[in-house]
């Protein structure tokens, strides 16, 4: 009996090679995106559970009030750490101080920069490290560090690094302990390259042991399994009132599991948005394309029904039940769904590649993994199900006498749910449509904003050895004798970014009992040259001006914060000083752009500062541009590899997340059309067929082919 079912499907679907080609490619496309849509779901939800302690383990972030405004950081000071390890210990099984840092790493005549992290003993054992070489023991010693597998081969090729000594910047020594496995792309920790024992003496974290306002550290925490995120968070909300003047900050513990989805925070320390929103966005898109796919079958499959119910009607007479022609239509739809489902994994595997690329992510259908196969056969069940169930049931209950007596008629009660679910179609290609356009437009609006400064030919270099920091003013004489650089200048803050938020700053009028904090970048007297900013009041740092040295720039947004009228000339005081305001400049969007500009102060007071910006000249190409800038940093610092990147790419990465959205999104979309067009290719070509003998007979009356 089974093999005869089998028999029967396949001359059905050889019969019918077009509907049966136009049914198998429409679900093949609607798969294939239901599936990369899966891989990227389950790479998004899965995101730092290579942790195997991911469940219990969670960060300390900082509700802060300021400005009237709530907000929210995840950097801490480092005496909370030692108040978490004495306080709690009955919910907090392990504690871990961190600060990240880069440096150029150097053996023999190898030398590398490298990305890694300060960090206490217990964190290589809360992060579960896969040990390839050495152990978590050896993190103890304060001369100790940890390497990932790849830094060690670039570092010692085959040879054994453990216990091998690698200076770092050529003003420290560090001993290898341990080799630990790179970090996949879907943990938080990824291109983490190194990791330096917290206790060490170079480690500038060791001097802030009782500072409660130096919010530059991240501390982490490993709960035990009775304890509970929330009724911790509970009774630390208040732990550093104590310790600030105004109280102005609040803690909780930001679980793991909630990290990469979860990153806007409302009020009392609630986040229920992120980018949670993108997963739920992608997971109806999926829903949506696969259902399109169905409609497609369902249509086709209903639409041919005048040609099937022949075959419906002997079967009956002959005995058939109306559960064993369902049996046979499911099976059917089962057949094409399989072949679907192998092209789908073909064009996925091809495709993955690009979709990569789009998404910016680095995903890999899991062959060997057996729960992918399960969740593969349940989807297919599911999509076999879905497509092929109405026109089972819809075929199998025609009537035996109607359909031999040639009484069945394909009139509006059987085409009307056909043309329905053409509409529903077109609707839900219309919505995708109309989602992509917006998504485009939001970011062309934010791309569209006035920048505030020039972004073109702009690089930034962070200062990592004191060879370059201490000659400063060398290095910029001979960057600017090589004519290949129009200015030069120093910054606390790459020019994308506001690294530092201080507070203590008054001004005339201002309500002693107001909290401001106020975003500070601390620059060189060339700094607004080089990035080409706007004076609007007043004028620029100048060296001609001795009193400058302490002077102040504030952006229009300090203006308006400050309430201060006619700024320039008044004075801010902060540290026991009094600082000049000098001049005003235009917004520039150091932060999102998708926001209001913050304020900032710009001010040359004597505070370290970490990079270089120059602008390229114009009329110079490039590549010889930073060749020679690169050997005049190497004169300088020979150790140190040049390392820059333009100002310009670091501005459009703020757009990539809703960029790479924006890609899949119109992807998708056009996917979609694609499947609603194949639907209604296959309904003109079944009516064509219906009306040869129309179209013939016309033929024969004259009838040109462009008039039919």
């Amino acid at each position: 009996m089974l093999v005869n079912y089998i028999k029967i499907m396949f001359r059905n679907l050889l019969k019918n090679k077009v509907f049966s080609s136009i049914n198998i490619l429409g679900l093949a496309i609607g798969m294939s995106v239901a599936l990369l849509i899966g891989l990227w779901l389950w790479d998004e939800i899965s995101f730092n559970h290579y942790h195997k302690n991911h469940a219990r383990l969670g960060e300390i972030v900082s509700i802060e009030t300021f400005n009237g405004v709530t907000s929210w950081e995840e950097f801490s000071s480092v005496p909370i750490a030692a108040a978490l390890r004495n306080n709690y210990s009955e919910e907090i099984k392990q504690v871990s101080l961190t600060k990240e840092t880069s440096a150029t790493l150097l053996i023999d005549d190898k030398k590398i920069n490298a990305y890694g992290y300060w960090a206490e003993a217990d964190f290589p054992s809360m992060l579960t490290l896969n040990m390839k070489r050495g152990s978590f023991k050896g993190f103890s010693d304060p001369s100790a560090m940890l390497i990932s597998e790849s830094l060690a081969k670039s570092l010692f090729g085959d040879k054994n690094p453990l216990n091998k000594v690698i200076s770092l910047n050529r003003e420290y020594e560090m001993k290898v302990a341990g080799v630990y496995e790179d970090l996949p792309f879907n943990t938080d920790f990824h291109g983490v390259q190194f990791l330096c024992a917290w206790e060490n003496k170079n480690n500038a974290g060791n001097t802030h042991t009782d500072d409660w306002l130096d919010h530059h550290f991240q501390v982490f925490v490993g709960l035990h399994d009775q304890a509970s995120f929330e009724g911790l968070s509970a009774k630390i909300k208040n732990l550093t009132k104590s310790h600030i003047v105004g109280g102005w900050e609040e803690l909780m513990i930001h679980p793991m599991d909630r990290w990469h989805l979860y990153t806007n925070f409302k009020a009392e320390g609630r986040n229920t948005e992120g980018r949670i929103q993108f997963v739920w966005l992608f997971a109806v898109i999926g829903v949506f394309v696969l259902t399109l796919a169905c409609i497609n079958f369902m249509n086709l499959s209903t639409a041919r029904s005048e040609k099937r119910a022949k075959e419906v009607g002997i079967r009956k007479t002959l005995g058939s039940s109306r559960k064993q022609l369902i049996g046979q239509f499911i099976g059917e739809s089962f057949t094409m769904t399989f072949i679907a489902l192998i092209l789908s994994l073909i064009t996925a595997w091809l495709y993955l590649p690009n979709f990569n690329l789009l998404a910016g992510k680095q995903l890999s259908i899991p062959f060997g993994n057996p729960g992918f196969w399960l969740c593969l056969a349940g989807f297919t069940i599911f999509t076999g199900l879905l497509a092929g169930s109405y026109p089972a049931f819809f075929l199998s209950g025609f009537k035996p006498i109607q359909v031999l007596k040639g009484n069945l008629k394909d009139g509006k009660p059987a085409s009307l749910p056909r043309k329905i679910m053409v509409v529903l179609q077109f609707t839900v290609c219309i919505a995708l449509i109309i989602g992509t356009v917006v998504v485009y437009q939001q970011i062309q609006l934010a791309k569209s904003r006035p920048v505030g400064y020039s972004t073109q030919r702009l690089i930034i270099t962070e200062m990592k050895s004191e060879s370059i920091k201490s000659h400063y003013e060398a290095l910029r004489n001979d960057l600017l004798q090589t004519g290949l650089v129009e200015n030069v200048a120093e910054s606390s803050s790459p020019s994308t970014e506001v690294r530092n938020s201080m507070m203590g700053y008054s001004w005339p009028g201002k309500d002693p009992n107001q909290l401001a904090i106020i975003g500070t970048l601390f620059v060189s007297y060339d700094f607004g040259k080089t990035i080409d900013w706007k004076v609007i009041e007043g004028r620029d740092f100048s060296r001609d001006f001795p009193s400058d040295s302490g002077a102040f720039i504030l952006n229009q947004a300090a203006v308006d914060f400050t309430g201060l009228k006619n700024p320039v000339g008044q004075m801010i005081h902060w540290h026991d000083k009094n600082h000049f305001i000098v001049g005003v400049v235009k917004n520039m969007i150091m932060e999102s752009p998708y926001k209001p500009a913050d304020p900032v102060f710009f001010t040359l007071f004597n505070r370290k500062i970490s990079f270089i910006l120059i602008r390229l000249k114009q009329n110079v190409p490039s590549p010889i541009a930073l060749n020679g800038i690169a050997k005049v940093f190497s004169h300088f610092d020979p150790d140190t590899p040049f390392e820059y990147s333009f100002t310009a790419d670091n501005y459009n990465m703020k757009f990539s997340d809703e960029e790479h959205i924006g890609n899949i999104s119109t992807v998708f979309c056009v996917l979609a059309i694609v499947i609603s067009c194949l639907g209604l290719f296959g309904l003109a070509s079944f009516i064509a067929e219906q009306r040869t003998r129309e179209i013939a007979i016309r033929k024969i009356l004259g009838a040109t082919v462009f008039s039919l």
